[in-house]
């Protein structure tokens, strides 16, 4: 994956800047150099050099100093920098190369919350909570997103190992032209933007839209086999249904081999059979009544995060499950029906059972999954003094503000959802319009396993996933199958 995105994901299938999106933070060989190349001094003097994917730098490069100096960072420290692989995986491996070899360039590396653990793991990592003054850490304890906070704490001790940057959530987006030709209209979309529904209600809608209009289907998502299924898209519908991988949220970071595996449960079980009976042509013994069948194509077996924008962004689906950068792509698009937030909803993501009904601690209710990004401190650095002073800058509310202006990140602090900039799309584009939905999910975010097993349990995941929703297993069977695997991986 891109961090063009911000999602926090595992492969891009777009190389289209993020400024030409102007995408809305959220899911990624080796780089040309061991440290890249560097922007600016190439950290002469009092230079504080950060790393960041090169698409990345191309869009901050112009204003993100500036904003830092607006809050506080001290005008003779240059802020200059190093240019790495826009693929995610490939900036993981080249920060691990970078610390083990002792660098002290850069100062400062962006990293995904997918597996900024794992670089925690290894010890290539300051602790913030020794560098950071009390002040600074009790306003990201007490003002930012806890979950995605939860992301930058070392699992063990929960010292904050990363500054948290901007978060990136799933939500569904709906076409609303279809809608009203349902007969809905916008007292029903001002309630749908942030009042969760059922999965039964959501697909009888679903449903009613797609008989109504022109619509080819109804949800577009991504099933392919690929890490964005695993820990994003169905990471969601599990958790959903009172679901969890590994026994629920506390056991995320592990321990590996001392937690419970539970996907051979009812509960993964019945959320797998509904994403079956989505694509099913019709009801049989692996399908669940309650839902309609074949409100989604089977294509969404080979579709990642672009595959499923396409189709809804032409009007062929009536609703998608996707990131927010969907949202300035699809309106912008000149090929596109839709032009502005009268033609373009968005909602939480459904649940099957509450959250106090929930099997799996910290499940149930709505789920969004927890993608973003966060900002590491180089253990190696010769400037960590100044690199402390730019981190800090980055946690004044102007700065989080301003970058949501400049490229459309989003704050890491769910009281800046509701600010007059924040929410005025004159100022911070089209995304403006949909940040009380976006809070929503920020605040019912569910991140996925952060573990150096879990690049590898992703992909077994994916695959057994993936099988049964395109019908070439039972959900019982696949999740069986997957009981199995994930054992086998954690001993």
């Amino acid at each position: 994956m891109s961090d063009r995105y911000s999602r926090g994901r595992t492969e891009s299938e777009s190389s289209v800047s993020r400024r030409t999106f102007v995408a809305a933070a959220g899911a990624t060989g080796a780089t040309a150099s061991l440290a890249g190349c560097i922007y600016g001094d190439g950290g002469d003097g009092d230079s504080v050099v950060i790393a960041m994917g090169s698409t990345t730098i191309s869009d901050v490069e112009d204003g993100m100093p500036d904003l830092l100096y607006e809050n506080g960072l001290d005008e003779e420290i240059e802020i200059s920098f190093s240019s790495q692989s826009d693929d995610t995986g490939e900036q993981r491996d080249a920060y691990s190369q970078l610390i083990e070899a002792g660098e002290s360039e850069p100062d400062l590396m962006m990293c995904d919350t997918g597996w900024t653990n794992v670089l925690v793991e290894n010890g290539y990592l300051a602790n913030l909570s020794e560098e950071l003054d009390d002040e600074t850490l009790s306003l990201i304890d007490e003002e930012y997103f806890e979950a995605f906070v939860g992301t930058a704490r070392d699992p063990e001790s929960e010292d904050l190992m990363a500054l948290p940057l901007f978060p990136d959530y799933g939500c569904l987006y709906y076409n609303k032209s279809y809608a009203r030709e349902a007969g809905y209209d916008d007292s029903d979309f001002e309630q749908w933007a942030t009042e969760p529904m059922s999965w039964q209600e959501w697909a009888e809608i679903t449903q009613e839209m797609v008989d109504a209009s022109d619509a080819e289907t109804g949800l577009a998502t991504q099933f392919d086999i690929y890490e964005g299924t695993s820990c994003c898209s169905f990471n969601e519908v599990m958790t959903s249904f009172g679901g969890a991988y590994f026994g629920g949220e506390e056991n995320l970071g592990g321990p590996v081999g001392d937690r419970p595996i539970t996907v051979d449960e009812q509960e993964f079980i019945d959320a797998l059979a509904m994403m079956y009976t989505f694509v099913a042509d019709g009801q049989d013994e692996n399908t669940l009544e309650e839902y309609p069948t074949g409100i989604a194509p089977t294509d969404i077996t080979s579709w990642g995060e672009e595959g499923s924008r396409e189709p809804f962004s032409s009007g062929r689906t009536a609703m998608l499950r996707n990131w927010p950068y969907i949202v300035p792509t699809t309106l912008n698009g000149d090929d596109y029906p839709f032009e502005g937030p009268d033609d373009l909803g968005a909602m939480p993501i459904p649940y099957a059972v509450e959250e106090g009904e929930a099997a799996q601690p910290g499940a149930g209710g709505t789920a969004s999954a927890q993608g973003g990004w966060h900002i590491g401190l180089n253990p190696n650095s010769e400037r960590t003094e100044e690199a402390v002073q730019v981190m800090q800058a980055m946690t004044e509310d102007d700065f989080n503000l301003g970058m949501l202006e400049l490229v459309a990140w989003l704050p890491p602090k769910p009281a800046l959802f509701d600010d007059e900039e924040a929410t005025n799309p004159d100022s911070v584009g089209p995304i403006g319009n949909y940040m009380e939905t976006l809070r929503v999910a920020g605040e019912n975010a569910m991140p996925r396993p952060v573990t150096e097993q879990w690049p590898s349990q992703a992909e077994i995941i994916a695959e057994q996933l993936n099988q049964a929703v395109a019908g070439d297993a039972t959900p019982a069977d696949a999740a069986a199958e997957l009981q199995s695997a994930l054992e086998e991986s954690e001993s």
